[in-house]
């Protein structure tokens, strides 16, 4: 009786076993390839399916959702001859599971050797101010390269991007005392193209003083000459006036004369620093007797003037 429940047991077994070799579920982002006797015969999808027993079996479980494969860290001599220290990360998807799982082998592991020897061709052949400022010219290249390479395998490389580019350290040190000192120089000749407009705005503002100063005194001297003109003009009139005056006889004329010049005479005595005391002559009633002529003789001069004004508005 022991022996037909260890019998039992085992067929139990055994039921199982068949059952799970003969119904597969595939879960979502994966394919499995089925091999018959060793050779691929199909793929399959997501989903709940059925192998013939002791015949069919999965042969590789291929992942079909977008991956990311680390590069390793190594140093790379560009054309110049300066070592940078270079990693990189590569997305890929598997496209064809049978060509992924069959063309290659150890997946992952060629992909990150082909992306390792193709960063060091491609940064080896650019200077290293290239390499520094070309980073998404990088990218494109080797996305070109290692997805033209990895298209037999069923695989398309979506993405490589270089994660880190660093030069040694004496580098980066000369090449931020370059910055620097590129930085001193831009700063030198901006400041020094300030002073220059400076001076120039300063030289402008002086100059348009000076034009306006010189035009302010050729207008002064303008008006002083037509001021002196118009004095003389009536100085000369009084002058005719008077001389008419004194050809007609008018002894008034000649008063005009005399008086003032006795009176400027006069009035430089007055006006003198040596002179303490004013001593007015006997004679000094003849003044006013003057000036009462040379008031009447500017009475009659005002109305001639008078007279010969209102004339031609007539």
């Amino acid at each position: 009786m022991d022996f037909g429940l260890i019998g039992i047991g085992v067929l139990f077994l055994l039921a199982l076993f068949v059952i799970a070799s003969v119904i597969k579920t595939v879960p979502q982002g994966k394919e499995f390839t089925v091999e018959r006797f060793g050779r691929f015969t199909r793929t399959l999808k997501p989903g709940l399916h059925f192998l013939v027993p002791f015949i069919d079996s999965v042969g590789y479980k291929m992942n079909m959702r977008e991956r990311v494969l680390d590069v390793p860290n190594q140093d790379v001599i560009t054309k110049d001859n300066a070592t940078v220290s270079v990693d990189a990360v590569v997305f890929i998807q598997v496209l064809d599971a049978p060509r992924a799982a069959y063309e290659v082998d150890n997946l992952d592991f060629a992909i990150i050797n082909l992306a390792l020897t193709n960063v060091r061709t491609v940064i080896g052949a650019m200077d290293l101010d290239e390499t520094l400022s070309k980073r998404d010219e990088i990218n494109a290249r080797l996305l070109s390269v290692i997805d033209a390479a990895t298209n037999p395998w069923g695989v398309k490389v979506t993405r490589i991007e270089i994660r880190d580019l660093s030069p040694p350290h004496d580098i980066t040190e000369a090449m931020a005392r370059q910055m620097k000192a590129e930085r001193l120089k831009r700063a030198e000749i901006l400041e020094a193209e300030g002073s220059k407009q400076s001076a120039i705005l300063r030289a402008e503002g002086e100059k348009e003083a000076a034009i306006r100063e010189a035009e302010g005194r050729k207008e002064s001297a303008f008006l002083d000459a037509e001021a002196r003109e118009r004095e003389a003009e009536a100085e000369a009139r009084a002058t005719q006036m008077v001389s008419d005056a004194i050809a007609k006889g008018d002894v008034s004329a000649i008063n005009y004369f005399l008086g003032q010049k006795y009176v400027e005479a006069f009035g430089k005595l007055a006006t003198s620093e040596q002179q303490r005391t004013v001593i007015i002559p006997a004679e000094f009633s003849n003044i006013i007797g003057t000036i009462t002529g040379v008031g009447e003789l500017g009475k009659a001069a005002h109305d001639a003037v008078s007279e010969a004004t209102r004339k031609p508005q007539s």
